[in-house]
């Protein structure tokens, strides 16, 4: 939320483009048939129930294909006007065979390469102005389709939003709207003797908001205690009281349980339950790398999709974790993940948390628009998870450039793999081929990959995504 409305927010200063490298071949001719195609979809997208075309046409024996959406918030006009600015701005991207324009509520693509099947278009030529073009196009009607994934997903992500009437809390009051427990009051001289004075000897691990140690209470229950590092001001008492009260009535088998919390001058201790398998990460590329097999992942994968869809959906407050990643997944003795750290971004003091100035996500993992605008939705979550997924099939961290892929990082890797049908190269050479059915593997790139568009809008919500890990029905499809 914010102070100033956004719904119908369309076009802000920071407004970008993406080109593609490779040149077209006969490029005066790509050129002007690639210009009158997005022409056609500026003018024919915000006449289009739901705001979103695909359209094609042919050239050369080829074709180019294109897409457009508007965030189904703004209006008709808010809707062209964002689109004549990224109709403007793509032009630089001529004469190369692909590029994206994005802004605030809107965003358009071309390319050469196909990202939806022939047999789904119908004509947009009653859409069109009369003599706007000659061209017949076509579109993908009511897909919240985007960037080269593929139509039975997409279709069934539709499906999904049109027969779904999700539960939705009154969220009014909100401490007023569930009785809350409060959380247990730790002593520090307690949590200092558990941890053995907060020595290196028992850290657990290093964070944005903290260090965690292992702590031995002195009834013998081991728990993780972490030291928040948060700043101070004068209404932290009450804000921390208030917020950590709120954190420790959040229950579900995927997330990690705050036990209670300490207060002693400016330091800020929360106590959790303890985690004997420490963190994802280890797994994927620590000590641990390659002992994960398929069903070991797969659960990872669901699990993790079922904890946010309760922060986000189930629990009476909606809750954004903001820093989504293998490093905040913890993993039990049955290897079922637990995620950590939700909530603690609403800790930091008021002058910190404004969501358009404040940044508390992991660069790697963090959605653009969040990253660039400060724009926060549980879309940003979506995003991070994709990114998380990817990771957890590939074996191989966001943020590093692979040596042997010509230098790309893991998610350009993913979508270029992607498009040419090669997605399998993606899977962790240490998994047993035996061990995986290819197909299922194959569907959960592509929700990742649904996942991580670059607009908010076009991605799934959690609980959407969880459906679709568990279907079945479609696999053959894909």
């Amino acid at each position: 939320y914010e102070s100033n409305g956004f719904f119908d927010q369309t076009t802000l200063p920071g407004n970008s483009v993406l080109c593609g490298t490779k040149k077209a071949n006969g490029t005066t001719a790509y050129n002007a048939t690639a210009q009158q195609l997005l022409l056609d979809l500026k003018t024919a997208t915000p006449k289009i129930p739901g705001f979103f075309a695909a359209t094609k046409t042919p050239i050369a024996g080829n074709a180019i294909y294109a897409i457009a959406q508007c965030a189904e918030t703004v209006t008709d006009g808010g809707c062209l006007a964002c689109l004549k600015v990224g109709f403007n701005n793509i032009q630089g991207c001529f004469p190369n065979t692909d590029g994206i324009a994005f802004d605030a509520g809107c965003f358009m693509r071309y390319s050469e390469i196909p990202f939806f099947a022939d047999n789904q278009t119908i004509d947009i030529t009653p859409f069109l102005k009369q003599g706007s073009s000659s061209n017949k196009g076509a579109i993908i009607v009511g897909a919240v389709g985007g960037v080269a994934l593929v139509l039975i997903l997409l279709a069934l992500f539709l499906w999904l939003r049109l027969k779904k009437k999700p539960k939705r809390h009154h969220r009014g009051d909100i401490l007023g709207a569930t009785e809350l427990k409060g959380p247990v009051t730790y002593r520090y001289n307690d949590l200092k003797s558990a941890t053995k004075n907060f020595s290196d000897e028992n850290k657990l691990g290093e964070g944005g908001f903290g260090n965690v140690y292992k702590g031995t209470l002195k009834n013998g229950n081991v728990v993780a205690v972490k030291k928040l590092n948060l700043g101070h001001s004068g209404k932290m008492d009450e804000q921390f009281e208030s917020e950590v009260k709120l954190i420790s009535n959040v229950h579900h088998r995927n997330l990690v349980r705050l036990l209670g919390c300490c207060s002693k001058g400016q330091e800020r201790i929360l106590v959790y339950e303890y985690m004997a398998n420490n963190s994802l990460d280890r797994f994927l590329f620590g000590e641990k790398k390659g002992s994960l097999n398929w069903m070991q992942r797969y659960d990872i994968i669901l699990g993790t999709a079922r904890g946010l869809a309760y922060l986000h959906e189930d629990f009476h407050v909606s809750i954004i974790h903001r820093d989504i990643k293998t490093g905040n997944i913890l993993l039990d003795d049955d290897f079922q993940p637990k995620i950590a750290d939700f909530g603690l971004a609403r800790l930091l003091p008021e002058d910190q948390s404004h969501l358009s100035t404040r940044f508390a996500g992991t660069l790697g993992y963090t959605a653009p628009e969040y990253a660039i605008h400060g724009q926060l939705s549980v879309k940003a979550d979506a995003y991070s998870f994709g990114v998380v997924v990817l990771e957890i099939i590939s074996g191989q961290k966001s943020s590093e450039l692979r040596e042997d892929a010509d230098g790309e990082f893991l998610l350009q890797r993913a979508w270029k793999l992607y498009e040419v049908d090669r997605h399998l190269e993606l899977i962790d050479k240490t998994l047993n081929p035996s061990d995986y059915d290819a197909e299922e593997v194959k569907k959960f790139i592509a929700i990742a990959l649904l996942c991580t568009q670059a607009t908010a809008a076009t991605r799934p919500t959690m609980s959407e995504i969880v459906v679709l890990l568990k279907s079945k029905n479609f696999v053959e499809h894909m």
